[in-house]
């Protein structure tokens, strides 16, 4: 854990150690230990849409995960099988990982959103035994099940899904204590698949050690997380690195109380009331959900919050988020940065260091990250590059499951290359620039789409925006803007010529759009990044 009472960045880096011991269980940490000390503490809470909850003490989880892990071992599940999770936020969520982590199996988070082919592709690919879901995976698992033979269990968390068995009910006939199996910090624990520009995706296999490593990170990025009273929620899918690895399992570990709320659809009024309703002290919020509720008008008219830390991560945030957060929630939105391979590398912390606007942060203490060459040399200050992360880190992954290839592609000598450009100056503050495959090229500039993009969203008329490059004879690649136009306003030619105009005067002559193209939605990934190569794809198309 980071040092809490350090007032600066220089004396939370120079102080801080790793402490990683010799024997180590995620399950056992973020439950059991708690369990063992405080039996009753509040550990996660779950609310509905109508605004009930529930709640759940580590002993509560500990009871639970307990009686899982012994059914699964009833059920042959042995120490290294994998078991897919293929829920959205709730408890059993929650205590299925715990159960697998302890009982020393692997566990893969599922998006719940994957439709048929992404569920197949990645339980073949991992050889999953089981699969813990509700009603509406067992549907889907029960059209792919026979192209499955390793999966040979399906509990669901809802009652009387034809093709899967009751986890509940099966759960009750087993013993609320369970011996953990010994794990020690690089045995596998996770298997978190990501998708490249090509190819299939690949998962990432992370050891137990990859909470300890995400820990200073998460407590950076939240003004140091873990002070009384704190109390934490995401939006983000607990599927995902974000909202499991930088929310779910940190919290835990650190006794700080989680909620759990799945929004059939996520909307800017839902969200700022469960803040206020369920008095959120601590939220992870993507750049896209932070769009979204920007667009609320004064927000902090019609509800109260209590709000101490809001980080976000995944693109990077711009003066306008920065501004407006400090108007709504009376803070400042600290901005991390890592990837699925190796997580929150990189945050800014209100509490230690004044926010810069378009610079992701600084290195959070035991990673050493830096800007490099492809081929892994370490490049002067100021200079355009790849950012990497050298190894041994505690967060980094082990490899890709059973694609050593691709693993070793990944690194440059000992630099973990990230895939993303940017620029690391003299006193250690990172700058992203882009994907790889991001940075435009215009008429010799290299051209990162995150500053227009920014840029784009402050004009009045402008809801969301995507940067590309689009081919061009004579510059290479023109700036192409595609903009999702606020409610009410009308898309014309006289109304794209001002916006891009607008960005012209306000970064570059060579940065403008010199195209801008109106559309219903932007392509997103799950987590709400822009897919900006099917933004690509379209442009290459409009030649």
């Amino acid at each position: 854990m980071l040092p809490h009472d350090a007032t600066r960045y220089d004396d939370l880096s120079g102080r801080f150690r790793w402490e990683i011991p010799d024997r180590f269980n995620i399950g056992v940490a973020i439950c059991d230990d708690w369990a063992a000390r405080e039996p009753n503490r509040e550990a996660l809470v779950y609310t509905d849409e109508d605004g009930s909850a529930t709640s759940y003490t580590y002993g509560d989880l500990r009871r639970l995960s307990n009686q899982l892990a012994n059914l699964l071992t009833a059920r042959g599940v042995q120490p290294g099988d994998r078991i897919g999770v293929l829920m959205p936020q709730r408890p059993e969520t929650a205590f299925a990982h715990i159960a697998a982590l302890k009982l020393g199996a692997i566990t893969i988070p599922l998006f719940t959103l994957f439709g048929e082919e992404a569920l197949e592709y990645r339980l073949k690919d991992s050889g999953a035994k089981a699969v813990i879901t509700d009603a509406s995976g067992a549907a889907k698992l029960a059209t792919i099940r026979d192209r499955l033979p390793e999966l040979t269990t399906v509990l669901c968390a809802d009652e009387d899904v034809p093709g899967a068995e009751s986890l509940h009910h099966h759960m009750a006939g087993h013993e609320g204590t369970f011996h953990p199996f010994d794990t020690g910090p690089d045995d596998p624990a996770i298997i978190i698949y990501t998708s490249g520009t090509t190819g299939q995706p690949k998962g990432a296999l992370h050891g137990h050690r990859v909470l300890l490593g995400h820990l200073p990170g998460v407590e950076m990025s939240h003004d140091l997380l873990g002070q009384p009273g704190d109390r934490i929620w995401t939006p983000a899918d607990w599927a995902w690195i974000g909202g499991l690895l930088d929310v779910l399992m940190p919290a835990l570990f650190l006794g700080v109380p989680v909620v759990a709320c799945r929004f059939r659809k996520f909307t800017a009024e839902a969200a700022f009331q469960l803040l206020q309703d369920q008095k959120i002290r601590n939220t992870f919020l993507p750049p896209t959900a932070l769009k979204m509720m920007r667009q609320v008008e004064a927000p902090e008219n019609r509800w109260q919050f209590t709000l101490r830390s809001v980080a976000s991560g995944g693109e990077t945030l711009g003066a306008e988020l920065i501004d407006w957060g400090r108007r709504t929630f009376g803070l400042t939105i600290n901005e991390f940065y890592g990837q699925t391979e190796c997580n929150m590398i990189v945050s800014s912390c209100a509490r230690l260091m004044e926010a810069r606007p378009g610079i992701m942060g600084r290195p959070v203490p035991g990673h050493d990250v830096s800007v490099v060459s492809d081929t892994g040399e370490e490049l002067p200050a100021g200079s355009l590059g790849n950012i990497a992360v050298k190894r041994p880190d505690p967060v980094m992954f082990l490899n890709y499951w059973n694609n050593m290839e691709a693993t070793e592609k990944k690194f440059a000598g000992d630099w973990l290359l990230t895939g993303d450009t940017g620029i690391k100056d003299d006193t250690g503050w990172i700058r992203f620039v882009g994907r790889d495959d991001d940075v435009i090229t215009s008429s010799g500039y290299r051209i990162g789409p995150g500053e227009i993009e920014d840029c784009l969203i402050k004009h009045p008329a402008v809801a969301m925006a995507g940067v590309v490059g689009k081919p061009d004879s004579q510059r290479t690649e023109i700036v192409k803007a595609y903009i999702v136009l606020k409610s009410g306003i009308d898309p014309t030619d006289k109304l794209a010529g001002e916006i891009a105009d607008f960005v012209k005067t306000r970064l570059a002559a060579h940065e403008y759009p010199r195209e801008v193209a109106f559309v219903d939605a932007l392509p997103l990934t799950t987590t709400g990044k822009v897919i900006r190569r099917e933004l690509r794809a379209r442009a290459e198309q409009e030649e």
